[in-house]
């Protein structure tokens, strides 16, 4: 007698039950990932192949714990384990690694962190009552926490900026500035994308405007990038004193940072102040008007903000509307121009 395997269907039914525990797990992941970045192991892998010993002697871990983590990510393709206990980086590995140009450690740091999870465990509260998770969790609102905790606050802002640092080459390569000569960076940070905008057109001068802590380490990364001596630090709040000498203004992954109330109000302040011959370029995520695959991650961001800030990301319609209702004509939109980052251009319409 001879034995057959599963039939189809219950093969189709095992692929589909473990797809959908894998995605149950990625909490676990995510917390694997936060605890190897806090400890710095990429570092300590580097390009080479490190045992689990090694690695726990040097970051004083538990051997024997660290070794199943570093295996727990193999198996997500972080890691490779190419002898046993020893460990190796893949490419995906490789941008926690704090000395690379494409790092996300520092962002994994902080989207891994307890405060993080904390304010996620009020998801189903969130869905039910229209709260924001975090506020409910912590007492306070998101910006007004991260102000208090400074040593936090600048592992955000660092993050942010490491966010920022691809999509900024793209913006800086793919827009057209040859008819601006003062860029304002609105929300800008760091400076990390005012710094490849004047970078790479030298005839531009700008702005970067922020909260104090979040432009406190925008005089290094401009420094670094030997662009100060044509760019001011200001320091400042969007919602009252915008500069309004620019004839070009950035607004990169704010909006997503606010309900619509808010968001509305940003905008109204921007067309109060923005010269009638300038240009609002805002750059984010624009979500598709039915939800698609490919755009999974849009739709953490989507959720991750309803659930820390009360925010959101918008589609292509809600982003006109808004601007047409504070005095602001759509010219163009351009998707994925800056990575998965689209790009909205617009200027103050002839009449409000």
């Amino acid at each position: 007698m001879s034995i057959s395997g599963p039939d189809k269907d219950t093969t189709r039914r095992i692929e589909l039950r473990g797809a959908l525990i894998e995605r149950i797990g990625g909490y676990m992941t995510a917390h694997a990932l936060g605890v190897v970045a806090d400890l710095g192991v990429a570092d300590l892998i580097k390009d080479g192949v490190r045992s689990s010993d090694e690695l726990a002697a040097e970051t004083g871990a538990h051997e024997p714990s660290l070794r199943r983590v570093l295996r727990l990510l193999a198996s997500v393709g972080v890691t490779t384990e190419p002898e046993p206990a020893r460990f190796r980086l893949t490419e995906v590995g490789a941008q926690l690694r704090s000395d690379s140009p494409d790092s996300l450690r520092a962002f994994t740091r902080v989207f891994c962190s307890p405060m993080w999870f904390t304010a996620w465990q009020g998801l189903g509260q969130a869905v039910a009552t229209g709260e924001v998770a975090f506020s409910q969790a912590k007492g306070s609102d998101f910006y007004t926490s991260l102000t208090a905790d400074t040593e936090f606050s600048a592992l955000f802002h660092e993050a942010m900026g490491e966010e920022s640092r691809i999509a900024a080459g793209r913006i800086a390569a793919g827009y057209d500035f040859s008819h601006a000569t003062k860029v304002v960076d609105l929300g800008g940070g760091d400076g990390t994308l005012l710094a490849a905008v004047l970078t790479t057109h030298p005839h531009l001068s700008g702005t970067v405007f922020d909260s104090p802590s979040g432009v406190a380490d925008a005089p290094a990364v401009l420094g670094k990038a030997g662009v100060a001596d044509r760019c001011e630090v200001q320091p400042g709040d969007f919602f009252q004193d915008i500069p309004g000498d620019g004839d070009l203004y950035i607004i990169k992954s704010v909006f997503q940072d606010w309900n619509d109330e808010d968001a509305l109000a940003l905008l109204r302040s921007c067309r109060t102040v923005i010269p009638e011959s300038a240009t609002l370029l805002i750059v984010g995520t624009v979500l598709p008007e039915t939800p698609s695959a490919d755009q999974s991650i849009a739709y953490f961001t989507d959720v991750n903000m309803m659930v820390m800030a009360g925010g959101r990301e918008r589609t292509e319609s809600e982003f006109r509307t808004m601007l047409s209702e504070t005095g602001f004509t759509v010219r163009s939109v351009r998707f994925g121009a800056a990575g998965p980052l689209s790009m909205i251009q617009a200027t103050p319409s002839a009449a409000r």
